[in-house]
């Protein structure tokens, strides 16, 4: 237990060193650019990070930290049936991306999380996303040339385990979320 929590501690200190802030900063003001235009948020991963998809699409629906109107976001995650049908008709390779050409509209946002930076339907649906004119990001482990040619922004988590790369996307998803609040949402609007 020791171990894991030193691990931990240290992945998320490491969120200080290099461009991880900056880069919460950018995918802030890319999803408070979206939200302001009428736009929506896509999200989508696999396993953890689909449940990590999940979470921060229902923190911008539901609330962060204050009461405010709801934010259009959607974890492609959360049909079943839709995941297992594209899965089955066409390959699990295309679950998103079919779902970003049945919801994806220019101007959106799609947001794909792969701790390890190579989940094939992750990619094929950030590609997806950018043949439709909507800016790209991915929440990953360890950057990769495939990432850069179908994203605007990757941001890439100082970790190497699954686990403490999935907990620094998460840190990261909720600063991202406190920020566009406060900016969509003062204290004196609210």
């Amino acid at each position: 237990m020791q171990a894991r929590i030193t691990e931990h501690i240290a992945a998320t200190q490491n969120l200080l060193r290099g461009d991880v802030p900056h880069q919460a900063a950018a995918v802030a003001e890319m999803a408070i650019d979206t939200l302001r235009c009428g736009g929506k948020l896509l999200l989508f991963g696999n396993g953890g990070s689909a449940a990590d998809a999940t979470h921060l699409a229902a923190e911008f629906v539901g609330r962060f930290r204050v009461d405010r109107p709801a934010l259009p976001a959607l974890s492609l995650t959360d049909n079943a049936s839709t995941t297992s049908a594209v899965g089955n008709d066409f390959g699990f390779d295309e679950v998103f991306a079919r779902q970003i050409a049945a919801f994806g509209q220019p101007g959106d946002l799609a947001i794909g999380l792969t701790t390890s930076g190579r989940s094939l339907n992750v990619i094929r649906g950030l590609h997806a996303a950018r043949q439709r004119d909507m800016r790209t990001i991915v929440f990953c482990g360890l950057p990769n040339a495939t990432l850069d040619r179908v994203t605007d922004l990757c941001v890439c988590a100082p970790a190497r385990e699954t686990a403490r790369i999935q907990e620094c996307h998460m840190l990261v998803g909720h600063i991202v979320c406190e920020l566009v609040e406060r900016a969509m949402f003062p204290p004196e609007a609210t």
